[in-house]
This record gives C-alpha cells, sequence and structure tokens, in this order.
C-alpha cells in the first residue's frame, strides 16, 4: 500500500507542483485548501495510512499556524511552509513538534521537500544513539530526532552507550556529549573507533563547555562533527541528516563497486574480499562451489543478448534468495560462485542438489517466449592451497559435469 502524504495549502499551483513531486517519490497525495476540508478528509482515514503532512502556515480558516496544531494533533509528522520571512513566525513554528519549515521564497523549496520526504521514508530504518547524563537534555534530543522517524536509543554515560551498541546493531549515528560521569564522550569516541571507522558509523560530538579547542580535540579522537549547546532546532536537524547521508553516499559508492552491473550480486573481487575475511577465522568446515548456465550460447544465439542479460538477472535472483545465508556473487560471464563455511559437505551438496532441481522447474518467459535453463554445477571442500586451490578444484568437478551431459551437481 502507498503511504499518503496530506497537504494543507491554499495556492493551486504549489498545490499541483506539490502534488507532482508526491506522486513521483512513490507517495498518494490528498490535496486539501483549508482546515475544514482537512478535517474532513482525515475523518476518514487512520494515522498509520499517513506519511506525513505538508502543511502552509497561513490559509484562510487558520492564518495563524491552526492547520499544523491539527497535523500534529492527529499523529501526522508534519512539514510546514510559509511565505512569511518574520522571526516572531518563525520562533511560533518552531515551538511546535514539527518536522521541518521550508520558505516558500526559497528557490530549494521543493527540491529540499522531496528530500525530506524520502529521508522520512528512509529514517525509519535507521537507529540514532544518543549519550547523555543530562535527562531533559536526552529526551528533547531523542524527541527532535523521532519527528524525523529514527530509530532512537538513548545511554546516560559511556559506559551504557557502549552496551547499547553491542545489542543493537541498526546505528548508524551516535551523539555524544563530553562532560559525563566515568569515561568522557571523547574516551568513548576512541573507544568506539576501535571497531567503528568512519565508513560505517557517524559520531557527532556535543559540549557547552566555551572551550575553543575542544570542536578540534572531538574531531581529532574521530568524531565527524561537533555542536555546542545550546543549539537550534535547524542546527540539530541539518547536522543529523548532513551525517546520515554522508554514510548513506558512502554506502551507495561501495554497493556500487562491489557489485556486478547487470545481476546486483556481488563481483567477483568483492567475493574474494569477503571469503578472504571468512577465512581469517579458521572455520572447520569449507566448501565452494562454481555454477554454470548450460548451453548459454544457444539462448543468446537463438533468442538475442537481451533474452541472455534477462535470463542471467533472474537466475541470480534465485541466486541470491537460495544462498543469503551464504557467500555468493556472479564470477564472470554465465558463472556465478557460493562459498559455505562451517556447514557440513553432505548438507552442501543437498542445497546445491535442491537449486540445481529448482533451476530445472523454472520456466522462464522472455516477450511471450518460455525459455528453459539447466546448470552443471561444480563442489568442493578442498581447502589444502586456499581459495585459489578451491577454485581450482571446483572447476575440474564442473568440466566433468559438463563432460558427462550437464544439468548435474559434481563433487568430490
Amino acid at each position: 500500500m502507498q503511504l499518503k502524504v496530506l497537504i494543507v495549502e491554499d495556492n493551486y499551483i504549489n498545490m499541483e507542483l506539490m502534488r507532482s513531486l508526491i506522486q513521483e517519490a512513490g507517495l498518494t497525495p490528498i490535496c486539501t485548501g483549508s482546515l475544514f476540508e482537512a478535517q474532513q478528509v482525515f475523518s476518514n482515514s487512520a494515522p498509520e495510512e499517513f506519511l506525513c503532512a505538508v502543511v502552509d502556515y497561513c490559509i484562510p480558516d487558520a492564518p495563524s499556524g491552526e492547520a499544523i496544531d491539527f497535523a500534529i494533533e492527529s499523529f501526522l509528522p508534519t512539514i510546514v511552509i510559509t511565505a512569511s520571512q518574520d522571526d516572531e513566525v518563525r520562533i511560533n513554528i518552531l515551538k511546535k513538534n514539527i518536522v521541518d519549515y521550508i520558505s516558500k521564497e526559497s528557490n530549494q523549496m521543493f527540491e529540499y521537500l522531496t528530500r525530506l520526504l524520502a529521508r522520512l521514508d528512509k529514517n525509519k530504518k535507521v537507529g540514532v544513539l544518543v549519550v547523555e547524563d543530562s535527562r531533559i537534555q536526552r529526551s528533547a534530543m531523542t524527541s527532535l530526532l523521532r519527528r524525523h522517524n529514527f530509530i532512537t536509543f538513548e545511554a546516560a554515560n559511556a559506559e551504557q552507550g557502549l552496551q547499547v551498541f553491542k545489542e543493537h546493531s541498526n546505528i548508524k549515528l551516535a551523539i555524544i556529549d563530553e562532560n559525563m560521569p566515568g569515561m568522557s564522550g571523547i574516551q568513548m569516541i576512541a573507544k568506539l573507533r576501535e571497531t567503528y571507522n568512519e565508513e560505517d558509523l557517524g559520531i557527532i560530538g556535543i559540549s557547552g563547555e566555551e572551550n575553543t579547542g575542544l570542536p578540534a580535540r572531538f574531531i581529532r579522537g574521530g568524531a565527524n562533527d561537533y555542536m555546542h549547546k545550546p543549539y537550534s532546532h535547524e542546527e540539530f536537524f541539518c547536522r543529523v541528516l548532513q551525517n546520515v547521508e554522508r554514510l548513506e553516499n558512502i554506502e551507495t559508492i561501495r554497493r556500487v563497486a562491489n557489485s556486478d552491473f547487470l545481476t546486483g550480486l556481488p563481483n567477483r573481487r568483492h567475493f574474494f574480499t569477503q571469503v578472504e575475511t571468512i577465512q581469517k577465522t579458521e572455520p572447520e568446515q569449507q566448501s565452494l562451489a562454481i555454477i554454470d548456465i548450460d548451453h548459454f550460447k544457444n539462448i543468446n544465439d537463438t533468442y538475442g543478448h537481451d533474452c541472455g542479460d534477462y535470463a542471467l538477472k533472474e537466475l541470480a535472483v534465485i541466486v541470491a534468495d537460495y544462498f543469503s545465508d551464504y557467500s555468493a556473487a556472479r564470477f564472470g560471464g554465465e558463472e556465478f560462485c557460493v562459498y559455505f563455511a562451517n556447514v557440513e559437505h553432505q548438507k552442501v551438496w543437498q542445497v546445491m542438489e535442491a537449486f540445481r532441481q529448482t533451476i530445472e522447474q523454472k520456466e522462464l518467459i522472455f516477450e511471450k517466449q518460455s525459455i528453459k535453463c539447466t546448470v552443471s554445477i561444480g563442489l568442493t571442500s578442498y581447502t589444502e592451497e586456499g581459495i585459489n586451490g578451491m577454485l581450482k578444484s571446483a572447476d575440474k568437478h564442473l568440466y566433468t559435469a559438463k563432460n558427462n551431459g550437464r544439468n548435474q551437481v559434481v563433487t568430490d
């Protein structure tokens, strides 16, 4: 079900522009031109159907932000748009529990709104830890974060914060105060950086100290950013979002570098990195399988290369699903490779045989034509010469499977 966005805006041009960008974002716009209309529409809906509300500060039947209050009281994350640049209006808006506000006079209004809508959805999977000994300040920060749909965690000191990290793997950002009982914020950051590098965890240091050298100490100690208390609502969100998006950009670059462009599976280079990392743990049992699509050249020659690409992508989906608990990759051409650690060889053979049968029974439909594929598989548990020795052994078994009629698993 597509989530909805409630729009409360009396300007028709702005309404249509917002309707368009919300639809482009894969959301359903619910457009209203007054507070009364919004109340009528929302009375027939449930809050969980909505991602958020986008509300004009001043509309004819709600000239002083009453429509904002309605959206907030309806438990909707609320983004405010306003034509006023008056400081009193800004302060009045920020007193409310809003996500953010956007000036209509800004050329970036609609671009920023699109970004906010995307973030409200993405943030549902992002954990943020606040480490602050003041309960009031800790609660204030987590309250702000929840407005943006972040998953929030709290700790009153560094020791508690380090324990939270052990218990939750979805924390992408930590906001850490310097002055806490026991371990200081900077000491905690140093401890975290022993495990988490700057590509995996963002850290914002905070302090109310009037120490001009403190920001540099935080950054040198491993923090990505720094905020001085008291900070404004706008600064808080700008720094949080900037750090979360930096991590996402790094992850995108990493994924592109490590993925096969056609199938989305890990590529050959990343496969070797994964296996070498696992082998450092000295697993008791190891197996490796090379999967090759039978007569793949005939598919390309008969139906065209577009069909060949389609077949590769369809089989890659099955590979990703079947071997989600193991290390699988597209090795090149029509070959895939799977590595198993600490799994009995007999079980690995059973998994590979079940996979072979699944492919044999799979019907691919390309441009209304039915295509059948089979695969040959070479499987080995030979580990004497490391990963290269395993590849040679599996490749030898694959060659045997091809020579013996294809569509079979050959193992040690």
